[in-house]
């Protein structure tokens, strides 16, 4: 049903949220109200800076309006009438050949910004624009506008009428605009000319779908009112993608330019083709008043006379003027249905980047203080990581204590299980050594010099094993810095100095340690390499061993043994096998014992003092409390971001409180 502008109708139709409004591509964000600031607003910015959060979010755009229509329909007269300036670039045929994303922000007049300022502004110009890809450049001179839309969309698309799906993105800031959002597209073109591609037709097409499928983006149809509106491109598209029509309103451009005896009332009035939105009339300026430099301003005027004497029962309801308003009020309404959704998480938002923000610390007030809580806390969470009482207990891997254990009895307990007291060993080995311990008198008894020689090379064994269980517990060891680094990671990567300051004393730590334990363990085998105790409870009798010793195993033929030898074979390889085992045992615990007394529990121990001995000087403050510049620039991004939350949330109480129209 179509749009009844008549004088009745008192209730204006409003913008309501579509179907697609879940998808969370389209979502509002806080960062979408940065523009949003109103006259009343002393703090307005003195320079178009794209600050946090306002960076734009291509192709999805929030809360924007794409005006859509075929080529030379008049849409980028419609974008300079609404922003009362010549700056778009001008010519025949395509000349938008790459979408312009311009964000128009009102601000307080020059003499009010001075006021709040105290005289001191850093711009001093009534109307300023900036660009994304020059945000620190400020434009005053609305020429120089229009000469880098060209110089840039040329970089891209080259000279000859190619076009480009990357958009330009410019912000005007003007006491005499209304804040919105508007996207100038290329015009919908059938016909390849220079370096287009020859579907041309496809790619505006898409280009332009990219833009205006997004539901919360308002679609301005625009159609010259000197052509057959039943068969616009644009309003065709326009239905495609917004078959209910709750966000669609069309623009009747040239309405001085229709044929003698005619007039665009039905086409107004909705009776040709109903819009829900309605449908707006405007005049835009000819290539002549171009060419004779006729402002805006005295083309807006003449646009109201046109209306006044053509359309006298519905000038007040069309016009250029009019457009802006509508466009404003629509996005607002979209914006107030948002609401409560939008102000819980804008909430939850700035709850978020609170907490991130008070992460990175406050700001020092006294050095000594901030150094010594940092050591302390560091040394803290390093022992209680060790002892297993960290209040960050991991829950997908062993770590800490826990993984010391694992290594203690699983690694070094399985190693030593599966080394075999024998292994190595070969009877001809133990033959030689017992013909070699006799001399060249046989031998009465088994001699015991072959049974210590064989068996202290088998001691031996155990030594390299236990040298590993140490390398294994010096890593962990290490591995725990890098694990409390990560749980104070804000306070350790705002100062990095400190952190390697850190990281190197517990290192040094722990390397002055490593040799004292490794000298400990060797001497832990030599000291059972330096008396073989036969008489030790738990060794075999060597008579029982002898006893129970049969002379049928079977021997290579070629080795000649007599029964005795066979016997002093077999009861060796017994007693080897017996003291081994005793000694695997006392080694087994002995080396844990000495890990954890030489290194882990002295590093627990010291690590407090060593931390507090060598960092905690006055020499080094400034230079371990020097801040990154990194985590500086992050913290001002943060920061900067919560404001742009708090203006958002200041700016949804404002949309709420306000009256719309």
């Amino acid at each position: 049903m179509g749009l009844e502008l008549g004088p009745e109708r008192r209730e204006e139709p409003r913008i309501r949220p579509c179907h697609g409004d879940s998808d969370p591509r389209y979502q509002q964000t806080a960062g979408d109200f940065q523009h949003g600031r109103g006259r009343g607003d002393p703090a307005a910015p003195d320079r178009g800076d794209w600050g946090p959060g306002e960076t734009p979010i291509p192709p999805f755009l929030r809360g924007s309006s794409c005006p859509t229509g075929v080529q030379s329909s008049g849409k980028s007269s419609v974008l300079e009438s609404i922003v009362g300036r010549d700056f778009l670039p001008r010519g025949s045929g395509i000349v938008t050949r790459r979408p312009l994303v311009l964000q128009l922000v009102n601000v307080p007049f020059l003499e009010e910004r001075q006021h709040a300022a105290s005289g001191e502004t850093s711009t001093l110009a009534e109307e300023w624009a900036t660009f994304l890809h020059c945000k620190h450049k400020t434009f005053t001179d609305f020429s120089e506008i229009q000469q880098e839309i060209e110089t840039e969309t040329e970089r891209t698309t080259g000279t000859n009428k190619g076009i480009s799906p990357e958009p330009l993105y410019l912000k005007i800031y003007s006491p005499h605009v209304l804040n919105l959002t508007l996207v100038d597209l290329p015009g919908i073109t059938k016909v390849p000319v220079g370096d287009q591609p020859p579907d041309i037709e496809g790619q505006v097409r898409e280009m332009i779908l990219s833009y205006v499928s997004n539901p919360n983006c308002l679609i301005l149809v625009v159609t010259a009112a000197n052509t057959d509106v039943a068969t616009s491109e644009a309003l065709k598209l326009a239905r495609d993608v917004d078959p209910d029509g709750c966000r669609t309103l069309a623009v009747v451009t040239k309405l001085d330019l229709m044929d003698a005896g005619t007039d665009a009332m039905d086409v107004l009035m909705g009776r040709v083709i109903p819009v829900k939105l309605g449908i707006i009339g405007v005049v835009n300026r000819s290539q002549h008043d171009i060419n004779t430099w006729k402002s805006i301003t005295e083309s807006l005027q003449d646009e109201q006379v046109f209306l006044q004497k053509r359309y006298p029962s519905l000038a007040n309801r069309n016009g250029t003027r009019h457009l802006a308003k509508t466009l404003n009020r629509l996005l607002m309404h979209y914006i107030r249905d948002c609401l409560p959704e939008l102000k819980t998480r804008v909430n939850v938002l700035t709850a978020q980047y609170q907490s991130v923000l008070q992460s990175y610390g406050q700001p020092i007030e006294d050095k000594n203080a901030t150094l010594l809580q940092i050591i302390t806390k560091f040394a803290t969470e390093y022992c209680h990581t060790i002892e297993g009482t960290a209040w960050n207990i991991e829950t997908s891997e062993l770590c800490g204590g826990a993984r010391m254990g694992y290594i203690f009895h699983e690694t070094f307990g399985r190693t030593l299980e599966s080394i075999d007291p024998l292994a190595g060993l070969t009877m001809l080995d133990i033959l030689m050594a017992i013909r070699n311990a006799t001399g060249p008198r046989p031998a009465l008894f088994m001699p015991e010099v072959s049974f210590e020689l064989l068996v202290k090379r088998q001691i031996k064994r155990l030594e390299d094993p236990s040298l590993r269980c140490v390398q294994l517990a010096l890593q962990l060891l290490v591995h725990i810095i890098q694990h409390c680094s990560t749980y104070n990671t804000q306070e350790l990567l705002r100062f990095p100095k400190l952190h390697e300051a850190i990281v190197e004393v517990v290192t040094g730590v722990l390397r002055q340690r490593l040799p004292i334990t490794n000298e400990m363990v060797h001497n832990l085998v030599a000291i059972e390499l330096a008396y073989i105790n036969t008489k030790h409870p738990d060794f075999m009798d060597t008579a029982l061993v002898s006893a129970s010793v049969s002379t049928s195993k079977p021997m290579p033929a070629t080795w000649k043994l007599s029964q005795q030898e066979q016997r002093d074979c077999e009861v060796i390889c017994r007693l080897i096998k017996s003291y081994f085992l005793i000694v695997r045992k006392r080694i087994q615990d002995s080396v844990l014992k000495t890990i954890m007394h030489f290194l882990v529990n002295y590093v627990k121990d010291h690590l407090p003092s060593q931390l507090v001995g060598q960092l905690y000087k006055q020499q080094l403050l400034d230079m371990l409390l020097t801040e990154s510049e990194d985590m500086a620039q992050q913290c001002k991004e943060v920061a900067g971001l919560l404001q742009a939350l708090q203006r958002a949330s200041q700016t949804i109480s404002e949309i709420w409180e306000t009256q719309l129209w």
